[in-house]
């Protein structure tokens, strides 16, 4: 069965970037039920948690057969631009396949509040996906795209590395918890069956 062994969360590291548009996954690794227990280490170019499988899954989930199996989450604190040299480090020290690895990441062509599931296909301008593409020899892997929408003037480096409004913050806060059910399927099933229904998934409640 295929399955997810590392999620990478991309961003860029400084205080200055902590709550911007293009640090959306590192927002979300905060927001997860578990962050806090989490035991991060330096290594790889940035930092990295090993989690045993079975404490990811949904509580519904069957969990006796994952006990033992390892999970990592890296942050790469390179900057954007070079996060598949971080990628690449953990994956072949841990033997990882491209298929087995989930980029979260921030994505301008959907808008915020939406939350979309790909594998492979292009990289739509996005620097840190070309980075895991070039290090990694192949475009095969899983995506995670948070929704940032496309600013209506054409200064996108400004945009995405300016902090989210206090209307988008909200929306975040909201769609947050509803993604986290969907990284326990993740992890406990075949992600090839979670692609139609998270194609592209509008969380954000109806105003």
């Amino acid at each position: 069965m295929k399955k997810i062994s590392l999620v990478a969360f991309l961003g860029n590291y400084g205080r200055e970037y902590e709550n911007t548009r293009h640090n959306v996954a590192w927002l979300f690794e905060k927001s997860l039920s578990f962050s806090g227990k989490l035991n991060w280490q330096s290594k790889f170019k940035g930092q990295f948690c090993k989690i045993d499988r079975s404490l990811l899954v949904g509580e519904n989930q069957l969990k006796d057969d994952l006990i033992g199996e390892s999970v990592y989450f890296l942050k790469p604190e390179t900057y954007m631009n070079l996060s598949g040299e971080s990628i690449i480090a953990l994956m072949q020290f841990f033997k990882i396949k491209a298929d087995e690895v989930l980029v979260v990441h921030d994505e301008l062509e959907l808008p915020c509040g939406t939350v979309s599931l790909k594998w492979s296909g292009g990289l739509g301008g996005h620097n840190g996906l070309r980075s895991t593409k070039d290090n990694l020899g192949t475009a095969d892997f899983w995506r995670l795209r948070f929704g940032i929408g496309r600013p209506d003037h054409k200064d996108i480096a400004g945009y995405v590395l300016s902090n989210f409004t206090s209307d988008e913050k909200i929306i975040l806060s909201q769609i947050f918890p509803q993604t986290e059910k969907l990284m326990n399927d993740l992890f406990a099933k075949n992600p090839d069956n979670l692609l139609n229904s998270w194609k592209k998934k509008n969380l954000a409640p109806s105003t």
